[in-house]
């Protein structure tokens, strides 16, 4: 059960990030927006890129910005690979591996504190929202961990540069777990393969790949800050919304 709450919740993270990008990318310029997030587009692109290259792929014409408004991450005219399917999944997963590998390693370096905070709450790794009253145990659950986080940010030393650099990284990086234009499909088929993958190698080998104690945090992490970005993105959308209605713009 654990692996299926932990692909669950990592379902969770893409299509949260991926919200999160699409409403920034309507309030303000798309090119603007992928310029802020340029950290954790260069971990993606490069994700993007090897996993290219590995699995037969071109890479040509690459560059992380767009000149056109769009403003995304350019990767040539002919991205395809030469393993059907299998190489979809792999190009789709590399970005997002190495936004996590970033965000653990960011978090090490500079914001330790802040991840361990979080370790006193969870997303809960048993329980999936099949029935009506876990999905609104689960939503509630969300929303104390997108408390949690704003009580953990509140109470760090926000005047050390360390804690700010580590802040602007980890949104960088997590906003930037969203799909690359045109990969959604590939990066779901990503999450499900790697979910059932490490589920058959633990059965059969017994190897220790079960053990997903120090997977969780991140997770957790993740999950609220994405959380608390796509409240805070839909208040603004909603009051711009409001102004324009209210000035006949709308």
């Amino acid at each position: 059960m654990e692996y299926a709450t932990m692909t669950f919740w990592r379902s969770v993270i893409v299509f949260t990030a991926l919200g999160v990008h699409r409403l920034w990318s309507s309030l303000i310029r798309p090119k603007v927006v992928n310029s802020i997030l340029l950290p954790g587009t260069l971990v993606a692109q490069l994700g993007h890129v090897l996993g290219l290259l590995i699995t037969g792929g071109t890479v040509d014409n690459t560059a992380l910005i767009k000149d056109d408004e769009s403003g995304e991450p350019q990767t040539g005219q002919d991205a395809k690979t030469r393993l059907p399917v299998v190489g979809a999944v792999i190009v789709a997963l590399l970005p997002m591996v190495g936004c996590a590998a970033a965000i653990y390693w960011v978090s090490r370096q500079f914001g330790s504190d802040v991840l361990e905070a979080m370790t006193a709450m969870s997303v809960d790794r048993t329980a999936l929202p099949t029935s009506l009253p876990l999905f609104f145990a689960s939503l509630h659950r969300l929303l104390d961990l997108a408390e949690q986080l704003i009580n953990v940010i509140r109470s760090c030393n926000l005047g050390d540069w360390r804690t700010l650099l580590f802040l602007y990284l980890a949104v960088c990086l997590t906003v930037r777990m969203a799909p690359l234009t045109g990969n959604v499909r590939g990066a779901l088929g990503a999450i499900f393969v790697t979910g059932v993958l490490c589920y058959l190698i633990d059965r059969m080998t017994k190897s220790g790949v079960g053990d997903l104690s120090s997977v969780w945090p991140l997770i957790t992490f993740s999950v609220a800050v994405l959380l608390l970005l796509l409240i805070m993105s839909l208040m603004v959308k909603g009051v711009v919304g409001l102004v324009k209605t209210c000035f006949g713009q709308g």
